[in-house]
C-alpha cells in the first residue's frame, strides 16, 4: 500500500512517465481486474454506477492533492496520516453524494491551476474561486461531467491494467511504457469515445426510467386485456 501511494504521487507533478510505470506495481490478476472494470465504467460509468466511481476517486484526490493543497497554503507540518484520513472521508461521501466528488473533482484541478498562474502571494485569489465556481458548474452538470469522468478513469483504468497483465509475457509492453505519450494518447482515445456513448448514445438514467414505466404499463395493459378476452369467452 505504503508503495502504491508514493507511485500515486507522480500524478502530483507532470511526471508521465510516472504515470504510466505504475502499471508495474500491480499483479497480472490485477490487470485483468482493471481491464474488466475499465471497460465497465468507460460504457455504464456515468450513471447511477457513478456512485461506485465516486468513492475511489474521491479517495484518490485525497491521496493525490492534499498535500500539494496544505503545501500551498503552507501548512508544513501536518500529521503525515492526513491523506488516509481524508482518502476515507471522501470516500464514504462520494458513495453517499456523488456530486462532492464532481465538484471537487473538477474544482480542485482547476484551482490549482488558477493558484498557480496568480503566484505564491495571490494563492487563494486564484485558488477558492476558481474551485467554487467550477465545482459548482460541475455539479450542476453532473451526468455529463460523471460520464466524462468515469470514462477518463475508466480509459485510464483499462490501459494501465492492460499492460499489467501482460508485461510478463509481451516483450512489447516495456517498449509501449517506455513512451508514455502514446500510452496516454490511447487513453484520451478510449475515453472520447466512452464519453460519446455515454452522452449522445446511451439513455440517462432518467431516460432508462420513463422507458422502464412504459415498459411496466404496457405489460399491465396486456395483461388486463387478455383477462377481459378470458372473462369475456367464458361468457
Amino acid at each position: 500500500m505504503e508503495a502504491l501511494v508514493q507511485a500515486l504521487k507522480a500524478y502530483q507533478t507532470y511526471n508521465p512517465q510516472g504515470w504510466v510505470g505504475i502499471y508495474r506495481l500491480l499483479p497480472m490478476w490485477a490487470g485483468i481486474v482493471c481491464c474488466a472494470l475499465g471497460l465497465l465504467l468507460l460504457l455504464f460509468g456515468g450513471g447511477r454506477m457513478f456512485r461506485l466511481v465516486a468513492g475511489p476517486v474521491g479517495a484518490l484526490i485525497a491521496l493525490t492533492w492534499t498535500g500539494v493543497i496544505a503545501a500551498k497554503l503552507g501548512l508544513t507540518e501536518l500529521d503525515p496520516r492526513l491523506p488516509n484520513l481524508v482518502a476515507a472521508i471522501l470516500a464514504v461521501a462520494g458513495f453517499l453524494l456523488p456530486p462532492i466528488i464532481t465538484f471537487l473533482g473538477v474544482g480542485i484541478p482547476l484551482g490549482l491551476l488558477a493558484g498557480q498562474i496568480a503566484g505564491p502571494q495571490d494563492f487563494l485569489l486564484g485558488f477558492v474561486p476558481t474551485l467554487l465556481i467550477s465545482g459548482l458548474v460541475a455539479a450542476i452538470l453532473h451526468r455529463v461531467v460523471g460520464a466524462i469522468v468515469s470514462s477518463v478513469v475508466g480509459a485510464w483504468i483499462l490501459v494501465i491494467g492492460a499492460l499489467a497483465a501482460l508485461y510478463q509475457f509481451v516483450g512489447l509492453v516495456a517498449t509501449v511504457a517506455n513512451q508514455p505519450w502514446g500510452v496516454i494518447i490511447a487513453a484520451g482515445l478510449f475515453a472520447l469515445a466512452g464519453s460519446v456513448y455515454q452522452i449522445a448514445v446511451r439513455p440517462s438514467p432518467e431516460e432508462m426510467d420513463r422507458i422502464r414505466a412504459e415498459k411496466e404499463r404496457l405489460k399491465l395493459r396486456k395483461a388486463e386485456q387478455k383477462a377481459l378476452e378470458r372473462r369475456w369467452g367464458v361468457k
